[in-house]
């Protein structure tokens, strides 16, 4: 009876494992049978590389290049704030915080995974916009800066969590072994602890840019949502996802617009894989 059980607990594992590949083919195959279409009648380069975005003009512009910037530089932007921060506060939790303020710190960060995007995109239109527009005397506070910051705050507590996950894995004889051979605490970190855990915590920053590079409503209430090319990090950007957000109620079913967004959305999709792809490599080059 036990056998029976194994087996049958091991066979609806790998059923979920191949279902959940199923529902992505599936995704990805319903993205392809809209967006393709718009290839008959616009070219894929033109679409990719094109400066303007002006889908209902006569005739419509539909480049994306704006867009990718956009998304690119927020995104940038986040990876640079929230990966020392959220690698640090994973460092000062799993090694140097007494027990009682470890545990307090994480249901802390386990609370701010938990405000929902749309919260967090109106405290920073309250709060972070108009400090932004008078600290950088600008005409506006949405700019791209505003946008990295608060999904910087968004992406941390996923870096948070899942480093601390990989610093506390690491086994314990692996810090006992350092200390014997002379070295201090900050040497063991840096030395054995941080390496050892180096593939979970690479894993926790391409989590946290996954978050990031698919956030949609905080990013469409802070960014400005100017399709242009942004020439600094202190202009207004519009990204990918919000273009989707807000154009898709409007668009008219089986226009170049409608198609236009789902092509958006393999764009998306393909950043997204790309960006997989690229963590499951340096994975696989840290374990060999």
């Amino acid at each position: 009876m036990r056998k029976f059980k194994e087996f049958v607990i091991e066979k609806l594992i790998l059923l979920c494992g191949l279902a959940s590949i199923f529902f992505v083919i599936l995704i990805f195959l319903f993205l392809l049978k809209e967006g393709l279409a718009l290839f008959k009648i616009e070219s894929p380069l033109k679409f990719l590389f094109g400066k303007s975005w002006y889908p209902i003009s006569e005739p419509p512009r539909l480049g994306i290049l704006p867009l990718i910037l956009g998304s690119l530089l927020v995104t940038a932007g986040a990876a640079v704030i929230s990966v020392p921060i959220g690698v640090g506060c994973a460092v000062y939790i799993a090694e140097v915080a007494p027990l009682r303020i470890r545990e307090v710190l994480k249901a802390g960060i386990e609370l701010l995974a938990a405000i929902p995007s749309v919260v967090l995109g109106f405290i920073g239109m309250v709060t972070l916009v108009p400090l932004v527009k008078n600290m950088f005397h600008l005409p506006t506070g949405l700019t791209a800066l505003s946008g990295s910051i608060m999904l910087a705050f968004m992406a941390m507590p996923t870096i948070v969590s899942i480093a601390e996950d990989a610093l506390y894995s690491v086994p314990k004889t692996y810090k006992e072994g350092a200390f014997a051979l002379g070295a201090t605490h900050w040497q063991t970190i840096w030395r054995v602890m941080l390496p050892a855990a180096s593939s979970g915590i690479l894993a926790a920053v391409m989590l946290g840019i996954g978050r990031v590079i698919g956030e949609t409503m905080a990013v469409m209430m802070i960014t400005g949502n100017a399709a242009v090319i942004p020439r600094s990090i202190l202009a207004p950007v519009r990204t990918l996802t919000a273009t989707i957000a807000a154009e898709m109620g409007e668009a008219v079913v089986g226009s170049e617009h409608y198609f236009a967004l789902f092509a958006i959305g393999i764009v998306l999709f393909v950043i997204s894989f790309a960006i997989n792809v690229t963590a499951d490599l340096c994975l696989h080059k840290k374990q060999s």
